[in-house]
């Protein structure tokens, strides 16, 4: 592993940046944001609300609390990984975690993460367990069963629901979260940090709660379908093609393989009516190759509405994999242009919170009137 730069002094402002990424969440947004200040009141920091130019009380809710607020100035690029990017770039944590405005920061956990990352130099970042609170939904039951193994305490191959990570790590990865990618921007920034050498663990501490959106599971397809969430693995692929990380994703992500069997099964499919068979063999060949996932589906879960739920998400999330891996890239270290402003009991010119000393890192805290420049890379596709 290449040794990550130490933390310069000038930018060792506050131990810990909570990113809570947002749109349109004022429902839950107080709530996550005061559970994240009570947090970094354990360990010193700050909290930042990266908002994706919401268009409802988000922001107002959030300009009520001392956090600070960086937001979206053109609503059209918004995406799962431009939220937390943009809250990186304006950030001054020696550490940083990302958090979903549905979620709440469990008490307790920040100091048990940062307590494992002073005694294991060699992890990039630390997770902690995801409470779900939403599991009558039939999506966050299929997600749960699908992700158990990552979930899991030890080391992992990604960190979903949040990490906290060493800042000097992130930069040598080249960049938070990938301004491009619609999902899987957290497994994105996790293959980037283990081809330069850094280890993910998730430790047995509850994290996060997480509440997800509360909708029927086939009007939940669609808003992805929608908002290009499923376009974030064809995204993802694009972006890792030719570079060192780029095995990882191809050997790590078992959906990747399941979405190009559907499409191997769309070509297949669309084959059979040409197939040289008598035509009543060949009706019925086509019959049974349209209904084999379903079969199949149905016999290993054992309930027909799972297999029909299952397949339907299948085939949209193998489209959007298609549909993203045409989409156009931009560099994803150029700097985000955002609208910056301080909530009540934050002074605008003061970066962070006035942190506790950690007995375990004693740096230095500064003052700044000016914002970080966290980009250091360039990028072409």
């Amino acid at each position: 592993m290449i040794a990550a730069q130490p933390f310069s002094p000038i930018r060792s402002r506050c131990r810990v940046s909570v990113i809570i990424k947002a749109y349109n969440e004022e429902r839950r947004i107080e709530q996550a944001l005061r559970s994240s200040l009570a947090a970094v009141a354990e360990v010193g920091g700050e909290v930042i609300l990266a908002d994706g130019h919401s268009t409802d009380n988000t922001v107002a809710i959030a300009s009520t609390l001392p956090v600070r607020i960086v937001r979206l100035l053109d609503g059209a690029e918004r995406s799962c990984g431009i939220g937390p990017q943009l809250g990186f770039q304006h950030s001054f944590g020696e550490y940083v975690y990302v958090m979903d405005a549905d979620m709440q920061l469990q008490p307790g956990f920040l100091r048990a993460a940062l307590d494992y990352l002073d005694a294991h130099p060699q992890v990039a970042g630390v997770g902690g367990r995801i409470v779900e609170m939403n599991l009558h939904c039939m999506e966050y039951r299929e997600r749960a069963l699908r992700n158990a193994a990552h979930l899991a305490p030890g080391e992992v191959d990604r960190l979903d629901g949040g990490g906290l990570y060493r800042r000097g790590a992130v930069e040598q990865a080249g960049w938070l979260s990938d301004r491009n990618l619609h999902a899987y921007e957290e497994f994105d920034l996790a293959v980037r940090l283990r081809a330069a050498g850094w280890k993910l663990v998730r430790i047995p501490v509850d994290a996060v709660s997480h509440y997800g959106h509360d909708a029927p599971p086939y009007q939940l397809l669609l808003r992805r379908w929608r908002s290009k969430y499923v376009c974030g693995l064809g995204e993802l692929l694009r972006g890792a093609a030719g570079r060192p990380h780029w095995w990882l994703v191809w050997r790590d992500l078992r959906e990747l393989k399941l979405y190009v069997a559907v499409v191997a099964w769309w070509l297949v499919l669309l084959s059979s009516p040409a197939w040289p068979l008598p035509a009543l063999a060949r009706a019925l060949a086509v019959l049974a190759v349209g209904l084999l996932p379903f079969a199949a589906i149905a016999a290993k879960k054992r309930s027909v509405t799972r297999a029909v739920y299952s397949v339907a998400s299948w085939n949209l999330h193998a489209a959007g994999m298609v549909r993203g891996l045409f989409r156009p890239r931009t560099a994803p270290n150029l700097r985000i242009a955002v609208a910056v402003q301080h909530g009540q009991g934050l002074a605008a010119n003061v970066p962070s919170l006035a942190p506790a000393r950690s007995p375990a890192h004693d740096a230095p805290v500064f003052a700044s009137t000016e914002l970080p420049e966290h980009a250091t890379s360039t990028v072409s596709d």
